[in-house]
């Protein structure tokens, strides 16, 4: 990990297009600013980790999407046969 000093309204570089600036400091908390293009992802930390157990929880619960679509579809599919058959055999 690279340690950096830096004082209010002092700034570091990432890359070409990433900046860090620290806005202000008060006591043990900080303020830093992100200048970086839309296509970057800028999270906190605990906002990060939090989305990434989210994806990993629902990418490991249930059936695939498309097969538990197949499932639900042919099941209309044999409601609405029944549904006619029950229809024709009242008139």
């Amino acid at each position: 990990m690279l340690v950096l000093t830096r004082r209010s309204n002092q700034s570091i570089v990432i890359g070409t297009d990433v900046t860090i600036t620290v806005l202000e400091i008060h006591g043990d908390s900080v303020r830093i600013g992100v200048d970086a293009p839309r296509s970057v992802q800028v999270h906190r930390t605990e906002v990060f980790e939090a989305v990434q157990e989210a994806n990993r929880a629902a990418a490991t619960q249930g059936k695939p999407p498309m097969e538990g679509l197949g499932g639900s579809a042919a099941e209309l599919r044999n409601r609405q046969n029944i549904d006619r058959e029950q229809g024709n055999a009242s008139s």
